[in-house]
C-alpha cells in the first residue's frame, strides 16, 4: 500500500514541476494551488518533496527542480525577503540543508548556516526566547512564542554540531524547554501560542491565533509539538523533550474521530461540515515515526504507538489521499490552513503533502525527512 501511494506521489509531484513553472505551492482554492513567489513560510516543503522524490527515485528531473529551488532561497536570504518570523528553519531545512545532506554541497552548506545565523537574531534577551513574529521590538509581537517553532528548532541544533559553536545548541534548548513548560498544559493538550512582557520576560499567558479558542486545542499545533520535541529529545538526549512528546502524541491519538484523522481543532464542535485537517494528522504520523525511532524497544507504549500510526497512515492513504485522480495537484485532501480567517478551510495543502510524502517514504525505504542528518530507518 504504501509503495502504490509512493508511486502516486511521485507522478503528481513531476507533474507539477512542470505546472508550477519555478513558483512555490501554497495552499489549494477549488483543487488548484495558489502559487508564489519564494516569499511565503510554506515554501521550503515543495523543495523538501523534491528532494524525497529525487532519493527515492535518482530521476534528474527532481534534482534538477530541487536545485533550482535552492537558488531561489539563496537570492531571498541575500535580498532578505520576508523572512522576519521564526520559520526560517522550515525554509532552509527542507531545502539548502536537504541539498547538503544528499549531496554534501559545501555552498549549500554555508547557505544553511547563514539561515541559522538570521534565526538566531530572534533571539529575546531577558526574556530569553526565540520571537515568533514580526521585527524583533515589535510592539504587538514582541513577547509571543508558538508552538511550530519547534520545527525550526532543529536548523539550530544543526548548525551547532556544524560549527561546534553551542550557542545555537543552547538557544534552541531553552527555546524548547520554554515551549515545554509555557505551551503544555496540566491535561497533554497545547497552547498555540504564549505571551511574555518583552522588558522582563515575565509569563503573560497562552492564547491562540488559528485554534478555536484560546482555551481549545488546534490540532496543528498538538502536532508539531509531536515531532517537534522528539526532535529536540535527538539532538539534546534530554528525557524531559521524549516524554513531552509522548505526552502530546498520547492526547493527539486518544481524540481522534472513528477514521482516525484529526477535525482542525479538538474542542470545535462536532458536527456535520466540521472541518477536518488532514495536514495534521501527517505531521503526526511522519513524528511518530521519529518518536518510536526514539524510543527504547522494551517500552511499553511502543505497541501502543505503533498501531496507532498504522491507522492514520492507512486511513490517510486510503480516504484522503489523491491516489488514482491523475489531474490532482494535491496528495491529501481535507486539510485546513486558518478556518476563523476563512482561508483555504479545506484544501490541499503543501506541508501536508510533504509530510505524508516524508512519512510513507520512511516506512517503505527508511528515507526521513532533513531535520538532522543521517538515515531514519522504519520503526513499524
Amino acid at each position: 500500500m504504501w509503495k502504490t501511494a509512493i508511486d502516486d506521489a511521485i507522478a503528481k509531484t513531476l507533474k507539477n514541476i512542470e505546472r508550477f513553472e519555478g513558483k512555490f505551492p501554497h495552499v489549494s482554492s477549488n483543487g488548484t494551488y495558489e502559487l508564489n513567489e519564494n516569499n511565503d513560510w510554506t515554501n521550503g516543503f515543495w523543495s523538501g518533496m523534491l528532494w524525497l522524490c529525487y532519493e527515492y527515485t535518482q530521476d534528474e528531473r527532481f534534482r534538477n527542480a530541487a536545485h533550482h529551488t535552492v537558488t531561489s532561497f539563496h537570492q531571498r536570504l541575500k535580498d532578505h525577503v520576508v523572512l522576519d518570523h521564526h520559520d526560517i528553519g522550515f525554509l532552509y531545512s527542507l531545502s539548502s540543508k536537504a541539498q547538503w545532506i544528499v549531496e554534501k554541497d559545501e555552498a549549500a552548506r554555508q547557505l544553511t548556516l547563514q539561515a541559522a545565523d538570521l534565526l538566531m537574531n530572534r533571539w529575546c534577551e531577558p526574556g530569553g526566547y526565540i520571537q515568533a513574529w514580526g521585527q524583533k521590538g515589535d510592539a504587538k509581537e514582541g513577547g509571543r512564542i508558538i508552538i511550530d517553532c519547534l520545527l525550526n528548532l532543529p536548523l539550530l541544533y544543526w548548525a551547532s554540531e556544524q560549527t561546534g559553536n553551542s550557542s545555537y545548541m543552547e538557544a534552541a534548548r531553552i527555546q524548547a524547554e520554554k515551549s515545554r513548560r509555557y505551551l503544555i498544559r496540566g491535561d497533554d493538550s497545547s497552547y498555540h501560542t504564549f505571551f511574555f512582557q518583552p522588558e522582563t520576560g515575565e509569563p503573560i499567558g497562552g492564547a491562540t491565533h488559528q485554534g478555536f479558542t484560546n482555551g481549545s486545542t488546534w490540532t496543528r499545533g498538538q502536532a508539531w509539538g509531536v515531532y517537534g520535541f522528539a526532535l529536540s529529545y535527538r539532538y539534546t538526549k534530554e528525557s524531559k523533550f521524549l516524554e513531552a512528546s509522548k505526552r502530546l502524541a498520547r492526547y493527539f491519538l486518544e481524540h481522534l474521530p472513528d477514521d482516525h484523522v484529526a477535525y482542525w481543532d479538538f474542542n470545535a464542535p462536532i458536527e456535520r461540515d466540521t472541518y477536518r485537517d488532514s495536514s495534521a494528522s501527517a505531521i503526526v504520523a511522519a513524528g511518530l515515526l521519529e518518536l518510536l525511532s526514539l524510543m527504547e524497544q522494551q517500552d511499553p507504549e511502543r505497541l501502543y504507538f505503533q498501531e496507532h500510526l498504522e491507522k492514520s497512515m492507512t486511513s490517510l492513504v486510503q480516504k484522503y489521499a489523491t491516489i488514482g485522480e491523475e489531474d490532482a495537484e494535491g496528495l491529501l485532501k481535507h486539510g485546513s490552513y486558518y478556518v476563523h480567517g476563512g482561508l483555504s478551510p479545506d484544501d490541499y495543502m503543501i506541508w501536508g503533502d510533504y509530510y505524508y510524502l516524508e512519512a510513507l517514504m520512511r516506512l517503505e525505504k527508511g528515507i526521513g525527512g532533513y531535520w538532522y542528518e543521517g538515515k531514519k530507518p522504519s520503526s513499524v
